[in-house]
């Protein structure tokens, strides 16, 4: 099963749609609820991502018996510095979406504990694109 969700820029509003569809998802798919928790988590890290840094994205979720494979893939501004960006607390993000409570720099280390398996491949001024696998049986 595939599942396809665009992300919009900016739009708080319409923040966790595409995460919470891939829920249900896995739900109705039976679909062991510790895996469902990560993978929810995860995506809803990835959406939020490309919300506020890239001005929307596209999120993909391809679903197996056995695996989901969830990438977030954007056209942003990339990262400059994958290494400190990876670093728990550190966050680009705008005053303004600090004080709505979002954009405290643990977005990509969550999605990185989240997944068995996460990659991610970026180039500046180009955008970003996160993969992250999640086993299950």
């Amino acid at each position: 099963m595939e599942i396809k969700c665009e992300v919009p820029g900016n739009d708080f509003d319409r923040a966790g749609e595409a995460s919470a569809s891939i829920k249900k998802a896995l739900q109705r798919l039976g679909v062991p609820a510790d895996i469902v928790r990560r993978v929810a988590i995860g995506t809803y890290e990835g959406e939020m991502n490309a919300l506020i840094h890239a001005g929307g994205g596209v999120i993909k979720a391809e679903i197996t018996s056995n695996l989901t494979i969830i990438t977030v893939k954007d056209k942003g501004p990339g990262i400059a510095d994958v290494q400190q960006a990876m670093k728990e607390g550190f966050s680009t993000a705008p005053d303004y979406v600090r004080a709505m409570g979002f954009g405290a720099g643990m977005g990509l280390p969550n999605m990185m504990k989240c997944s068995d398996k996460f990659s991610i491949n970026t180039v500046v001024n180009k955008g970003t694109k996160i993969t992250m696998r999640f086993e299950h049986k």
